[in-house]
């Protein structure tokens, strides 16, 4: 029997704010474990929640940017739970009363393929804090650091219309990227600020009963996403192939076996005791600043993209390349604003520039300036430099930090145009290589190309390519 997977996800977000959700403790990663906490992230008795309205605003420009439906009124509810990184036994978040529902990414599935990925809700909640394991297998210890209890998180939970591992992978590549143009997240996964809960079930084609589903729990990488969705699909279609049944459960990836593990039977809604928090009030977002939020909103990265391609007339792939990143696109319109043209910035950035930043690991801005490539480009443009030499010159500028003009002027590497001097050079290729000249005019074109080469190499670079050629094939036709 065939069957067909159906997929939800559950993404957990953490906002770049300063200060936690419901204090004004430091949301920084990585300092020193319990050094970012107050009574109110410790839950010591009579410590009172203060609601943070960055928070809101930010949960709200992602919510606008994924086309939900923002709600005027919203609640914060405790869902009860114990562990030991859980100080209050319970966790704030929202749940019968989200601030926004009913939204919806777009991704593509292929050039002409587009498939909308519907979103049920998006809440605000808080984080739980951390367990260290020992990493010495013979002491079975636990650590519990608090600095991230407390911490903002958005939780965007989709519909279950996902029909594969690369469906999955398409919306969460979309909706990182859409965060981050936003800036209401970095969501570094490393850092454990986007995290990725996927629920799978199947079903016997031919119906749509969906299966018993099981939550594959903080899966931290995209990579990992895709390969514990395949796995799960396999394992359940396997499990119900040989007569047994699927059971509700909560499960993690195992990367090192690859493969999916039990870890606790699926808890339900009502498990958790929900009930509004009686320590903070009712959320009421004004129209005025929903609308101010709505139209201080930034391009995203599919209106760039479009844009891209009907404004400088750029192909499309390269729009694409270029928009992936917020700071990359915002790279490449300053190097046009300072002169340059659109489809010579965009390959210099698609080519030099981007191995640079793949290889330091860093921002473009931080090689150097978009004036600079623009100055570069525009040495180009005008003849006073080659190609060749511009590559040169850009490995300088990496190195260095100096501008284009002052590596030029500095090295004398402005091009020759100069008709005699290039006439002299050529004359003593040709009479240094005769053998290449009668394979030319034999019709053997590799050997103009040495003849190329031999004068580009007397005149260390600098001659001009284009004059060089049509001196050389004047000359040699004489």
């Amino acid at each position: 029997m065939a069957y067909i997977p159906t997929i939800g996800l559950e993404v957990h977000v953490q906002l770049n704010t300063q200060t936690k959700i419901f204090c004004n403790c430091k949301t920084s990663f990585g300092d020193p474990p319990n050094t970012n906490v107050c009574p109110i992230c410790l839950a010591l008795p009579g410590a009172l929640p203060v609601f943070n309205e960055k928070v809101l605003h930010k949960a709200v420009e992602a919510a606008i940017a994924l086309n939900c439906k923002v709600h005027p009124y919203s609640r914060f509810d405790r869902k009860n739970y114990f562990y030991p990184d859980l100080p209050k036994a319970y966790q704030i978040t929202q749940f019968e009363f989200p601030y926004c529902t009913e939204g919806y990414i777009e991704i593509n599935k292929s050039e002409t393929e587009q498939k909308k990925i519907t979103i049920t809700r998006i809440h605000m909640e808080e984080d739980a804090g951390k367990l260290i394991h020992s990493e010495d297998s013979a002491i079975l210890e636990s650590y519990v650091d608090l600095n991230r209890a407390g911490t903002p998180l958005i939780e965007i939970v989709s519909d279950p219309v996902i029909d594969n591992a690369d469906e999955a992978v398409l919306y969460l590549d979309k909706l990182k990227s859409i965060l981050q143009y936003i800036n209401v997240s970095d969501c570094n996964m490393e850092e454990g600020s986007l995290r990725v809960d996927a629920n799978v079930s199947i079903r016997p084609e031919g119906t749509d009963k969906l299966g018993t589903r099981a939550e594959i729990k903080n899966v931290n990488s995209f990579k990992a996403v895709k390969a514990a969705i395949e796995y799960e699909i396999k394992r359940q279609t396997e499990l119900l192939e040989s007569g047994k049944k699927i059971v509700q459960e909560t499960r993690l990836w195992n990367a090192t076996y690859g493969q999916t593990e039990s870890m606790r039977s699926k808890e339900e809604a009502h498990d958790y005791r929900y009930f509004p928090d009686p320590d903070l009030v009712t959320i009421h977002l004004l129209d005025s600043k929903l609308k101010e939020l709505r139209e201080n909103l930034p391009e995203l990265a599919h209106q760039k993209q479009k844009r891209f391609v009907e404004e400088y007339g750029i192909p499309l792939y390269d729009a694409a390349l270029l928009t992936a990143s917020r700071k990359t696109s915002e790279f490449f319109e300053n190097v046009i604003e300072h002169g340059a043209p659109a489809k010579k910035a965009s390959n210099w950035i698609m080519s030099e520039m981007m191995a640079i930043s793949s290889e330091k690991v860093c921002d473009l801005n931080d090689i150097f300036s978009p004036q600079y490539l623009a100055e570069l480009i525009k040495q180009i443009e005008s003849g006073a430099i080659s190609g060749k030499i511009a590559k040169e010159v850009f490995q300088d500028m990496v190195e260095s930090g100096k501008s284009p003009v002052q590596i030029i002027k500095d090295k004398g590497l402005i091009q020759i145009v100069d008709l005699s001097e290039i006439e002299k050079y050529v004359l003593e290729v040709i009479e240094e290589n005769q053998d290449s000249v009668e394979s030319f005019k034999n019709g053997k074109d590799r050997a103009f190309g040495h003849l190329v080469g031999q004068v580009m190499k007397k005149s260390k670079g600098k001659a001009n390519p284009e004059l060089v050629n049509k001196l050389l094939k004047e000359k040699i036709v004489v």
